[in-house]
C-alpha cells in the first residue's frame, strides 16, 4: 500500500508547473523582482484589458526604467496587496512597488528608497450629491476606503465619521452608486482613472494629505535602497520618469515641485486614453461571448493549480485524520488529539495561512507557497476528518474489536482487517463533502502568492470591471471540477459499500 501511495505521489508531482514548486525568486544578478498585485487596478498594476496576460501600470513602467539604470531586468511577482510588505521579509521578491506610501508605519517595517512620486487623497461622491464639497462635510456620514490603506488610518484619525473599508475601489464605487456609503476617499491617481469610466460618479473637495510613493525593500537592505534612490534621480534627470507620468496623466504640481521642473506638458496620455476608452467602449453580446472565451486558457492554468493544491491538501487531511482518530479513541494520548482538532476547528482557515507563510519565517521556517498552502489546508482539514473518521469508528460495534482480539489479532490487525474496512464506508459521504468544501476554501490561497482559479477571477473582474459574467463563468469551472470527484465517491461507495464488503467478507460474521 505504502509503495504504491509513493508511486502516485511521484506520477502526480511530475505533472507540476515548476513555478509551484519553486520560489518566484530569480538568483540570476541580472534580475530584479518586483511584489505588486494585479488587482491594485489602474494606474498603479492591472491587466491590460486588451490582452490580460500583460501587467501593466505606471509603477510597472518606473520599476522597468530603474531597473533599466541599475543594469537589470524587472520581473513581475503577483502577491496580495495586504500581504505585499511581509511578502519582503520572507524574500519573495526583492522590492515592492505599488502606490506604497511611505509613513512612519511602513517606515518601521520597511526601508524606502526616495520618493518617486507624490499626490493626495481625494473624494468621489455621486454626482447627484450636493451636500458634500470637503472632508468637513463627510462628519456624521458612511464613508469608504481601501483596506489597509493610507486613506483608512487618516480617517480613523479623523473622527468623527463611519469608515468602511474594501478590498477593491470598484465594490466601493458600487456601493456609493447603491446608496450603501455617502462618499468614497481614494488616492487621486485611482479617482483620475474610475471616475471617467463609472458614470455616476464625480470628484469633489480639493487635495487631502499630501501622500509620497516610494520603492519598498526588505529592512536593513542600504545597499538596494540606495541603489534604487540612484536610479530614481537619474530618470528624474533625463525626464524619463515626466515621460512615464505624463503618458499615464499622473504629472502634478506637487511632482513639477519635486522635479523642480514646471515647463509645460507637450506628451499626449496615451496610456490613459487607451484605458478610458477600453473601459467606456460598448461591446456587443457575440464580443461580450468571445472575450469570455479568451480568458478559458488562463482559467484553465489557474484551474489546474486548484485542483493539485486541494488533491494533495485533501490526502494530508485523511491522512493525518485518520491518525487523529485513531490516538483518540485507541491511545492513552487522547489528549493531544482533542486539544489539536479544538484548536484548528476554533481558528480560522485564513489565519492559520498567513500564519504559516508569513509568521514562520520569524523563526527560521520558509515555505514555498504551494507548499505552505498544502500543509495549512491538510492541517486544517484534517482536524475535520479526524471527526469523521472517530464517528466511524465508534460506529463499528465494540463485539467485533473483542472478537478478532479473541482469534488471537493483534490491536493493529484488528483496527486493519476488521473496525476500518467497516467504518470507511460510512465516511464516504462526509468525506467527499469535506472534498468539495475543501475545494471551495482553496481560493484563500491567492492570499500567499499563488495564482488558482479565484485570483485568476479577482484580476479579470478588476480589469473588465465585470464581477456578474466573469463570476458566473468562474462558478461553473468550480462546479464542474467538482463533477468527477463526486462521480469518484458515489463509485467508491458502491465498490467498497456494505455489498461490496460482505463479498471481500472483511466482517467478522463471515470470518465465522
Amino acid at each position: 500500500m505504502g509503495k504504491q501511495f509513493l508511486l502516485w505521489l511521484f506520477f502526480l508531482l511530475s505533472f507540476f508547473p515548476h513555478s509551484l514548486l519553486s520560489q518566484s525568486n530569480d538568483n540570476n544578478d541580472n534580475i530584479i523582482t518586483f511584489g505588486a498585485d494585479a488587482r491594485s487596478g489602474a494606474p498603479y498594476c492591472f491587466a491590460d484589458p486588451n490582452n490580460p496576460e500583460i501587467i501593466k501600470g505606471f509603477d510597472v513602467d518606473i520599476i522597468h526604467a530603474v531597473a533599466e539604470v541599475m543594469g537589470k531586468r524587472a520581473v513581475f511577482v503577483q502577491n496580495s496587496y495586504e500581504g505585499l510588505i511581509s511578502g519582503l521579509g520572507r524574500n519573495n521578491y526583492d522590492v515592492v512597488i505599488d502606490g506604497i506610501v511611505i509613513t512612519p508605519e511602513h517606515l518601521a517595517e520597511v526601508d524606502f528608497s526616495t520618493p518617486y512620486y507624490v499626490t493626495s487623497q481625494t473624494i468621489v461622491v455621486p454626482d447627484n450629491n450636493k451636500t458634500i464639497n470637503s472632508l468637513e462635510d463627510c462628519r456624521g456620514k458612511k464613508v469608504g476606503t481601501l483596506t489597509g490603506s493610507e486613506a483608512f488610518m487618516f480617517l480613523e484619525k479623523f473622527g468623527g465619521l463611519t469608515v468602511l473599508s474594501y478590498e477593491q475601489e470598484v465594490s466601493g464605487y458600487q456601493d456609493l452608486l447603491n446608496g450603501r456609503i455617502d462618499a468614497f476617499i481614494i488616492d487621486a491617481p485611482v479617482a483620475i482613472y474610475y471616475v471617467p469610466t463609472v458614470k455616476g460618479l464625480k470628484i469633489v473637495g480639493g487635495a487631502i494629505d499630501r501622500l509620497m510613493y516610494g520603492i519598498a525593500v526588505k529592512k536593513g537592505n542600504i545597499v538596494l535602497r540606495d541603489e534604487l534612490s540612484a536610479a530614481i534621480a537619474i530618470i528624474k534627470q533625463n525626464g524619463k520618469l515626466r515621460n512615464i507620468l505624463e503618458k499615464w496623466k499622473l504629472w502634478n504640481k506637487e511632482m513639477a515641485e519635486l522635479t523642480e521642473d514646471r515647463s509645460p506638458s507637450n506628451i499626449e496620455p496615451t496610456e490613459y486614453n487607451s484605458f478610458v476608452e477600453s473601459m467606456n467602449r460598448s461591446i456587443s453580446f457575440q464580443e461580450r461571448i468571445d472575450r469570455y472565451i479568451s480568458f478559458l486558457p488562463m482559467f484553465a492554468k489557474a484551474a489546474w493549480t486548484t485542483i493539485i493544491v486541494s488533491v494533495f491538501s485533501m490526502i494530508m487531511a485523511i491522512s493525518l485524520g485518520l491518525i487523529l482518530a485513531i490516538i483518540r479513541i485507541y491511545t492513552p494520548f487522547k489528549f493531544i488529539a482533542v486539544a489539536y482538532i479544538e484548536i484548528i476547528r476554533g481558528t480560522p482557515l485564513l489565519v492559520q495561512l498567513l500564519l504559516i507563510f508569513y509568521g514562520l519565517p520569524n523563526i527560521g521556517i520558509r515555505l514555498d507557497p504551494f507548499i505552505a498552502g498544502v500543509i495549512g489546508l491538510g492541517l486544517n482539514y484534517a482536524a475535520f476528518e479526524a471527526e469523521n473518521y472517530r464517528a466511524g469508528l465508534l460506529s463499528v460495534p465494540r463485539s467485533q474489536y473483542e472478537a478478532a482480539k479473541a482469534l488471537g489479532m493483534t490491536q493493529w490487525q484488528a483496527l486493519r482487517h476488521v473496525i476500518l474496512p467497516q467504518s470507511v464506508r460510512l465516511v464516504i459521504p462526509p468525506v467527499t463533502n469535506d472534498f468539495i468544501s475543501l475545494l471551495k476554501d482553496s481560493s484563500l490561497v491567492s492570499m500567499i502568492t499563488i495564482v488558482d482559479l479565484t485570483q485568476q477571477y479577482n484580476l479579470l473582474a478588476t480589469t473588465y470591471y465585470d464581477y456578474f459574467g466573469i463570476g458566473i463563468q468562474v462558478a461553473l469551472i468550480y462546479f464542474i471540477i467538482g463533477i468527477p470527484f463526486v462521480i469518484l465517491s458515489r463509485w467508491a461507495e458502491r465498490k467498497i459499500g456494505s455489498n461490496g464488503l460482505r463479498r471481500k467478507k472483511y466482517t467478522l460474521n463471515l470470518i465465522r
